[in-house]
């Protein structure tokens, strides 16, 4: 594959983690192996039962079941973050996949579920083979600069102002 860069999805637009999918499918369909960790998500989306059925992409969660607002922040949703961080160490020392993706994380760095100043350190020690994926709103002016590929989703319109819920299949 080469040398592996680093991707961010970032913006309040949607499609930041469908993007990061879309790049673990392509890269699949050469053979390369990637690794999801999807932060703050713990309840199902259709992602899941798609992803599972390809042999080349590994994905867990590290969150709870309901979504969050930053003052909902609790020790346990510290943890499970924690949980998440190791976990993607342990990946990237492993170096058995060519892509690691790092779902909502920049969400998960301003809800203060971990310091930024831990991703930064990944940042600079991963492998230079492995291509780097972060997602999420809020990026940091820090990592964006770190960014070898930085995409803004940018919101122009949506239906959830008018009342819109998430609905299976498109949102979840």
């Amino acid at each position: 594959m080469g040398k592996g860069y680093i991707h961010i999805y970032t913006g309040n637009g949607k499609g930041k983690t469908t993007a990061a999918l879309g790049l673990a499918l392509r890269a699949a369909g050469h053979g390369y192996r990637t690794y999801i960790g999807q932060f703050m998500k713990g309840s199902h989306y259709g992602e899941l039962t798609s992803l599972q059925k390809i042999k080349e992409i590994d994905i867990e969660q590290f969150g709870g079941k309901d979504c969050i607002t930053i003052d909902q922040v609790n020790e346990q949703h510290k943890e499970l973050a924690r949980k998440g961080l190791s976990r993607i160490k342990e990946v990237l020392a492993e170096e058995e996949h060519q892509i690691v993706i790092l779902d909502e994380i920049c969400v998960t760095i301003w809800f203060g579920l971990i310091a930024e100043q831990e991703v930064i350190e990944i940042l600079k020690s991963k492998p230079s083979n492995i291509e780097i994926v972060l997602t999420g709103r809020n990026a940091s002016d820090t990592l964006l600069q770190m960014g070898d590929l930085v995409t803004e989703m940018k919101e122009v319109s949506h239906y959830y102002t008018n009342g819109v819920e998430a609905r299976n299949g498109i949102e979840r």
